[in-house]
């Protein structure tokens, strides 16, 4: 059994490509109520924590095979000011403690694209610095949730650290060789679902990947697609960027359809069985910051493979 610890959990998106990879939840943390209450409605078996990382103990779990999580972006984000290490929400110091405290044969950590600013190199080689000091190798990628089947770009930087027995049979997942769904085909039946006559149109327009997804902060309000320059790509797509729908386009409606909750969840690469607690924006929220699913599955197979090839007895030599 391989379990793990997952922080700052938020809607579950990396949780659940782990638990898809093969880890079993040991401790989820989330400061957000209603993420919480997604989580539990999700798997009412998981053990959710609900609280702020500051006061999360890991000590009782020394020895769990993973520790992973996606810390607050807002500090690493080109969207803000970038201040990293000075801005109050920055949480991976918090995860280097709970490293040290429950010292897992591995750690996964993801974050947004602007962590890879030349205005961070110093604070990536001191993350890297700071889990070799306890014992780790550790290296980070940038990957491409397209390449894993997402029908959108959403790149996002990734950490894997792994003992130092483990790390050399440790390989960063491959590309899939299919191309990801484009928008139409993805979300096709769902904008058909109430009889919509343009439906059939819209999808042959929109015959390619999504933006990245963004949005869902609570300093702008209710939900949309994110600022001008994402809506306006949205719209290339035939999508209207401005909002979130409640329901699919009816029988008879005329120009661009908006998304709904579980179109945005798809988009997010999250199985249609995956509901989200609250109300639209609330729910919408929780979709546009969390990890697709895919991405954190083939990242996870590829540690428990080096866990596993790790544990395994070496032959002696005659």
């Amino acid at each position: 059994m391989f379990n793990s610890i997952e922080i700052c959990a938020g809607a579950g998106g990396q949780a659940l490509g782990l638990e898809q990879a093969g880890f079993s939840h040991a401790s989820l943390v989330e400061l957000d109520v209603q993420a919480c209450h997604t989580l539990q409605l999700n798997r009412p078996h998981w053990s959710v924590t609900q609280g702020d990382l500051r006061t999360y103990q890991a000590v009782s779990l020394q020895g769990i095979e993973l520790l992973a999580g996606g810390v607050p972006c807002p500090p690493f984000s080109r969207a803000g000011k970038q201040l990293g290490h000075e801005d109050e929400r920055d949480l991976f110091p918090e995860a280097i403690r709970l490293v040290a405290e429950c010292k897992p044969k591995a750690v996964m950590l993801e974050n947004v694209r602007g962590l890879l600013d030349t205005v961070f190199d110093e604070y990536r080689t001191k993350l890297v610095n700071d889990l070799r000091k306890l014992g780790y190798v550790a290296e980070w990628r940038l990957l491409n949730a397209s390449d894993f089947g997402v029908p959108q770009l959403r790149p996002r930087v990734i950490f894997v650290a792994i003992e130092k027995n483990a790390a050399e049979h440790f390989s960063w997942p491959v590309p899939n060789e299919k191309r990801p769904p484009t928008v139409g085909e993805a979300l096709y039946d769902l904008m058909a679902a109430d009889g919509w006559y343009g439906a059939q149109a819209w999808r042959e327009f929109a015959a390619d990947i999504a933006p990245t997804l963004v949005g869902g902060s609570k300093k702008h309000g209710g939900p949309d697609l994110g600022p001008t320059r994402a809506k306006k790509a949205w719209a290339t797509l035939g999508v209207d960027g401005m909002g979130i729908a409640n329901e699919p386009p009816a029988k008879d409606f005329v120009g661009m359809p908006r998304l709904t909750v579980r179109m945005a969840a798809r988009i997010q690469g999250f199985p249609d069985t995956w509901q989200f607690y609250g109300k639209k924006t609330s729910a919408y929220r929780q979709i546009g910051n969390a990890f697709p699913p895919p991405v954190a599955c083939a990242v996870g197979k590829q540690i428990k493979v080096a866990l596993e090839l790790a544990a395994k007895p070496k032959l002696k030599r005659a």
